[in-house]
């Protein structure tokens, strides 16, 4: 029996866990020796050295029927050592275990390596860079249409931007994500990009941003403390803890008020925003404190004057975002609007939990029918749009 079952299941968060050598394999010829090895952090420096030996070390394991069959280990087994972590044509194998309809899929180590360099002075390695990590995830996810791709898109240079979105699209992204932190040179807001967000909406593919989008998270003085490390998220030391956390939503947070509050959501009524895996417990509030600076600043302001609606009612309109398990789902549903929250697995990854659906129904005891009916379904579809696969039941 599937993990999920009795509803039908959108999952707006899952993830490939990329081999050492994953850009360089889909990467143009002239740029795969510029092209980084991935996930040390993970799989150690010797296997980054060495990427062939780690994938045919790594390899067998999977290759083993029984050890993909054992069904009791579907969300125990995490990171590398999960089914369809980085094999494909195991994926749907995983999909079916998981019993979801369809799945998001987003890299695991790139993220940070796309945001650097768009934030570097190499424009032509920023896009190969996005090219290459975009070709591995329209690959990978080839091979079902239940796995929709999301692609990056550099805003960095507008008209190379354009382009690249529309590579993308056409290679078969079902998503279009962007990096939270702000461009080194202009606004994400800036009207020479209305032509990524042009193309995106006409595609029917929503522009998200990830964790991971935003950079450097804070500044390394806020661990400066004078006492012990503390170990992180995972168990080991300096990657994800208490601080870094509460610093997840903020780049999110501003890039999609400039969004609204400089008119692109009401140029694009049709582009849909999703926020990814940077938690949702800021959405009541954040909506609030938008509608506290329309307020403030309409009298003076001619953008805001010229608005559709409330921003809060935008971004019930136009945006969507993920809970994290351990949040009060319900809560923010109930304080934000039932058109926003989506359910997401973050398979196979760490933080995703071995059981986030007993989470979120627990936190969703007091929702509506419909409010939980668009929790689990509804609003991946509202924001998938015509690129959801029509084969697919909404």
């Amino acid at each position: 029996m599937p993990y999920a079952s009795g509803r039908i299941f959108h999952d707006a968060d899952s993830h490939i866990m990329e081999p050492p050598d994953w850009l360089r394999e889909h990467a143009d010829p002239q740029w795969r020796d510029r092209m980084p090895l991935l996930g040390a952090s993970a799989i150690g420096p010797e296997a980054e050295a060495e990427a062939i030996d780690w994938r045919s070390a790594t390899c067998p394991l999977h290759l083993d029927p029984d050890y993909r069959a054992d069904e009791s280990q579907l969300m125990l087994r995490k990171n590398y050592d999960a089914v369809g972590s980085f094999e494909r044509d195991h994926r749907s194998q995983a999909l079916d275990q998981l019993g979801f309809a369809s799945q998001f899929v987003y890299n695991t180590w790139t993220s940070g390596l796309l945001v650097s360099a768009e934030q570097g002075d190499d424009m032509d390695l920023t896009y190969a860079i996005a090219d290459a990590h975009n070709r591995g995830m329209t690959h990978f996810c080839s091979v079902d249409d239940r796995l929709l791709a999301v692609c990056y898109v550099a805003l960095a240079d507008p008209a190379r931007a354009v382009a690249q979105a529309e590579r993308a699209i056409e290679a078969g992204a079902a998503a279009l994500m962007i990096a939270s932190q702000c461009p080194r040179t202009h606004s994400p807001s800036h009207v020479d990009l209305d032509p990524v967000w042009a193309v995106a909406q006409e595609a029917g593919v929503p522009i998200v941003m990830h964790v991971g989008g935003g950079g450097e998270l804070l500044s390394p003085s806020y661990f400066a403390n004078g006492l012990p490390p503390v170990p992180d998220f995972h168990g080991g030391a300096e990657n994800f803890r208490s601080i870094d956390y509460m610093a997840i939503p903020v780049n999110p947070m501003q890039t999609t008020a400039t969004l609204i509050l400089d008119g692109v959501l009401d140029r694009f009524p049709e582009l849909r925003i999703g926020i990814i895996e940077q938690g949702a417990s800021w959405l009541p509030g954040w909506m609030r404190y938008l509608d506290s600076a329309y307020r403030a600043f309409s009298k003076n302001e001619d953008r805001l004057k010229a608005l559709s609606a409330k921003p809060s009612e935008i971004v019930r309109r136009q945006v969507r975002v993920t809970p994290y398990p351990h949040e009060d789902t319900g809560w923010i549903i109930q304080n934000s609007g039932p058109e926003i929250c989506m359910f997401s697995s973050d398979y196979p990854h760490v933080e995703g939990g071995r059981n986030p659906l007993k989470r979120f129904d627990e936190s969703l005891v007091d929702c509506s029918t419909e409010e939980v009916d668009r929790f689990y379904t509804h609003n991946m579809v509202d924001m998938m749009g015509a690129s959801m696969p029509v084969s697919l039941p909404a």
